[in-house]
């Protein structure tokens, strides 16, 4: 007899498929598979460090030059330019050297058919003084002062002169003896004029002692009563469950 082979329910909840993570899409970076259905951006790699070998076998300086600025395109752009030498060698092949015209000294030659010359001078120096001369030089006349009334027969101008402040008699010598402005006291003008009201600045009044607190405008939160509002539905988040719990059913007892 064949063995009957007993066939359980199946049971949805058992049945589990696979996860995202099991599909195997095509990348859509790079070049490698890459789907077809997307278009394809350029890939770049990074390329490993040169080794140092490399620079022997190329050491050019690569973009260092240091071009002057006045080389251009189309060659040097610069304005002629002149330098001092020193004095070249003598040739022997030419043994006469013309002199040039700083050589000559026409000043120095004399007079010759009948040139005319300006006169010359020379500075010698001093003179002795001879004993036999008793005049007095000018700067041994003393003259009289004409400042002031020294000299009688010269006009004069006014002179004046400095002396010390006098006690009698001076401006500042006070007379009366009375006292000054400052002296006085004012008179308010409230006393003989309209006063005007003034207010002064008291402390702070205590606060009253009522015999009932009575709540402030700050004390409500109209906010949280929401009882005559439309209110939108609420939800909270439980517990798990496993799916395998058959619910408890419980007949109601009077």
């Amino acid at each position: 007899m064949e063995e009957v082979v007993k066939k359980r329910p199946i049971i949805s909840a058992r049945e589990r498929g696979p996860g995202p993570g099991r599909y195997a899409l095509p990348p859509t970076v790079g070049y490698m598979n890459h789907d077809f259905t997307k278009p394809s951006s350029p890939a770049y790699s990074f390329h490993s460090r040169m080794s140092s070998a490399m620079v022997s076998v190329d050491s050019s300086p690569g973009p260092r030059y240091l071009i002057d600025a006045k080389v251009t395109r189309f060659g040097r752009m610069d304005t002629p330019s002149y330098s001092i030498l020193g004095r070249g060698k003598k040739r022997l092949e030419n043994p006469f050297q013309t002199p040039g015209p700083g050589a000559y000294s026409p000043e120095k030659a004399p007079p010759l058919n009948a040139h005319r010359r300006p006169p010359s001078y020379t500075i010698g120096s001093r003179t002795r003084y001879r004993s036999v001369d008793v005049v007095p030089a000018p700067n041994s006349y003393s003259l009289p002062n004409v400042l002031g009334c020294q000299v009688p027969h010269k006009p004069s101008s006014a002179s004046y002169s400095f002396s010390g402040r006098r006690t009698v008699g001076a401006p500042s010598e006070d007379l009366s003896r009375g006292p000054g402005p400052g002296k006085y006291n004012s008179t308010n003008p409230d006393i003989y004029r309209q006063r005007q009201p003034s207010f002064s600045m008291q402390s702070r009044t205590k606060r009253p002692n009522y015999s009932s607190a009575i709540p402030g405008p700050g004390t409500y939160s109209p906010e949280r009563f929401y009882m005559h509002l439309p209110r939108p539905p609420s939800f909270t988040l439980g517990v798990r469950h496993s799916e395998f719990v058959t619910p408890l059913v419980v007949d109601a007892t009077d």
